[in-house]
């Protein structure tokens, strides 16, 4: 006997499929002939309550979605030179993005309460050797940068605000990451590529914007 998650996901594929699947002319019906298109390609955090899907409302087939732990974006690394034989699953995607499906927007959507920043910016990253481990030392950048300005021991108050700084910091170095890869540097040259960046602070509900000229992120008025 399936147990209740399990249950509640079927019932809400049924409902789906009622929703999407009702007749000929259904949105997954257009799509399954037409082949995807979408113009947005979004860089999110694999945690529950941070869904692109929802937080854009988005419809079927308009946004080219990755998430990963803390929505990081690693460095390029040219894969002839890869004698380690890893596997490279966000830059794979980040290629068929740009290179197959020609997105004109790249968006990294940071957030609030990020468990994989906070256990980087407070020490309590898993071993690192472990993939966590491993895949956190993307943003350690970020944490170096916080750093330079805050010096331990902090308070509890003071740990919240160097976890959001990490959080924000660490969209910028995606950002930055982004543009080592040479087909997205090209997309970029050529007018036909932008990238932005994005952070939902679920306490409050907010959303903000970077700011590329400035260097900060701006609040989106609702």
């Amino acid at each position: 006997m399936p147990n209740k998650a399990i249950l509640k996901f079927i019932a809400g594929f049924r409902r789906f499929h009622a929703r999407y699947y009702a007749d000929d002319e259904s949105i997954y019906r257009r799509l399954s002939q037409g082949g995807q298109s979408p113009k947005t390609m979004v860089i999110a955090c694999a945690d529950s309550r941070v869904d692109p899907g929802m937080l854009s409302g988005a419809s079927p087939g308009e946004m080219f979605v990755i998430r990963n732990v803390a929505n990081l974006v690693p460095p390029f690394e040219n894969p002839k030179d890869d004698s380690r034989g890893e596997f490279h699953g966000v830059s794979a995607a980040i290629e068929f993005a740009v290179v197959n499906l020609r997105v004109e927007n790249i968006i990294v959507v940071g957030h609030r309460q990020c468990g994989g920043i906070r256990s980087l910016m407070l020490g309590e990253s898993p071993d690192p050797k472990s993939f966590i481990g491993k895949w956190m030392r993307i943003a350690l950048p970020a944490k170096e940068k916080v750093l330079t300005t805050h010096h331990a021991p902090f308070t509890a108050e003071q740990q919240e605000a160097l976890c959001r700084a990490c959080e924000l910091e660490s969209i910028v170095i995606s950002l930055k990451n982004l543009r080592s890869f040479p087909f997205v540097k090209a997309a970029l040259d050529e007018g036909r590529l932008e990238l932005h960046g994005a952070y939902f602070d679920l306490e409050s509900g907010e959303l903000y914007e970077y700011d590329h000229s400035t260097q900060e992120f701006q609040s989106l008025r609702i």
